[in-house]
């Protein structure tokens, strides 16, 4: 005999399934869907993901890049875009493009950006749930997903409910931030979720060097590359990708690492 707390669990179950099933189909003109994530904030999560999009973007694949941090949406800043997306009769939302990356962001929908988002788990799901459904992206090659930190209600909603094809996880070198990417990873394999590889941040004389690599062999897992501290990322006009020789180097050996991992994972699958 069922009980009432069975009957309602039962329901969340289809409800979940139902939300997954809507956004699955809703998606489906996008070929490859990636998450930038970090077991902590600060890491240059943001900024790895608007310069893969960018770079992506720039080599001929069709890109999107969704924003899906709630609480501190920073991508619209990095790109420098301000128009807001479009809305169409039927209420869905038009993505906005820049250097040939469509954005959908919450910082678009803030009156005032300096003012905090204040909102518990259920709201934050409710948001992340309605931009990936009322989101029309078109036919896309990739879609970046700029993920929030932490292992809390909002990356655990958005792994859930968006079928990802991967991962890619973003660390710097010192100790505590490691501890923290490796918390962060051992949720995602949880979930089974591919992680496609580690990406080290912020690599120099400051913060030094190999956290992420030794990471990544701790934990099995790729290691995709660093990306070390430069003035070049004082260049706020355009991603720094585009506007820097250095960092556009290390960046295709990262997205060389990223497209090899995803091929290794469609073999597996195959």
């Amino acid at each position: 005999m069922t009980t009432p707390h069975d009957n309602a669990r039962l329901e969340a179950i289809k409800k979940s399934w139902e939300e997954r099933r809507r956004i699955s189909q809703h998606l489906s003109r996008i070929k490859t869907k990636i998450a930038v994530y970090s077991g902590k904030g600060g890491v240059g999560k943001t900024t790895v993901a608007v310069n893969l999009a960018a770079l992506l973007a720039q080599q001929g694949s069709k890109v999107g890049l969704l924003d899906a941090d709630i609480d501190c949406p920073n991508v619209t800043k990095v790109l420098n875009i301000t128009e807001p997306p479009q809305q169409t009769d039927d209420e869905t939302l038009v993505p906005s493009e820049r250097y040939g990356v469509k954005v959908m962001s919450m910082a678009f929908f803030q009156q005032n950006e300096e003012e905090a988002i204040i909102w518990r788990g259920p709201m934050v799901h409710n948001a992340i749930n309605q931009f990936l459904q009322v989101t029309d992206w078109g036919d896309l090659d990739y879609l970046v997903v700029d993920m929030p930190p932490g292992t809390s209600d909002a990356p655990l909603t958005i792994m859930q409910t968006l079928p990802l094809d991967g991962v890619v996880a973003v660390a710097t070198p010192q100790y505590l931030a490691k501890l923290d990417a490796k918390r962060s990873i051992n949720m995602i394999k949880r979930l089974n979720v591919r992680v496609l590889g580690v990406v080290e941040n912020f690599t120099g004389d400051m913060f030094g060097k190999g956290g992420g690599e030794e990471l990544a062999r701790e934990m099995g897992l790729p290691f995709l590359g660093s990306l070390a501290m430069r003035s070049d990322y004082r260049n706020n006009s355009k991603p720094t990708v585009l506007v820097s020789a250095a960092v556009r180097a290390e960046y295709e050996t990262i997205l060389a690492g990223m497209k090899a991992s995803l091929q290794a994972s469609v073999a597996a699958k195959g």
